[in-house]
């Protein structure tokens, strides 16, 4: 495929996106905004509309974005709705992709979209798991990463570089055990100067301390 045609591609399929754009600003209720960012349309939805939009996103002719590609998740504890659920589609028949978001808190539960695509359940589990983002109508909200009884979501920004327990093999007890971490290499003082400075003498040592 020459420049020329590479550039026509990619030129129409910045228009069909062009197109939803529109149609999303103007036909399609809960919609904030949908825009480009880096030549990419990212769509931001209210969270009571969500299925509803990724529901016309899949279905609709000019759209057709049939596979759900991951579900993530941003934390910003400083706000309200502390976590952006991101959703990113692809759409194979007309070959264009589309970012979905929406914002939620600890509280309140996002509803499931396993019904649309039935790999939503990894990763609707894994943002359970990680940040301890809710969905409501997922029937397998449990932990799919971390190991059983593991207290907290890692990628929250508030949760301790360090977690919360620690696991070490218990040569009595035979198994592993988990216990508070314990930091005893907290605070220590380094010396860096060798081991060896001014114990050994050695042949042209004096002509280094008379440049000095």
């Amino acid at each position: 495929m020459s420049n020329l045609e590479l550039c026509i591609t990619y030129q129409n399929k910045f228009t069909k996106l062009q197109k939803i754009s529109f149609l999303l600003n103007t036909a399609i209720k809960g919609v904030i905004k949908a825009e480009f960012e880096l030549n990419e349309l990212v769509v931001t939805v209210e969270l009571n509309e969500l299925l509803n939009l990724l529901t016309f996103l899949k279905l609709n002719p000019q759209c057709q974005f049939e596979q759900l590609m991951d579900v993530c998740g941003v934390d910003y504890p400083e706000r309200e709705f502390r976590f952006n659920v991101v959703y990113n589609l692809l759409s194979v028949s007309l070959n264009q992709r589309i970012r979905v978001i929406t914002q939620t808190d600890e509280n309140r539960a996002i509803c499931s979209v396993r019904s649309l695509w039935k790999n939503a359940d990894w990763w609707e589990r894994e943002c359970y798991d990680m940040f301890g983002i809710l969905f409501s109508g997922q029937p397998d909200l449990r932990r799919i990463l971390t190991d059983y009884g593991f207290n907290g979501h890692p990628l929250r920004k508030d949760f301790p570089l360090t977690g919360y327990v620690e696991a070490r093999y218990d040569a009595d007890q035979h198994r592993v055990v988990y216990e508070p971490v314990s930091l005893t290499q907290d605070m220590r003082d380094f010396d860096f100067d060798s081991p060896w400075e001014g114990i050994i003498t050695l042949p042209g040592d004096e002509k280094i301390h008379d440049k000095r």
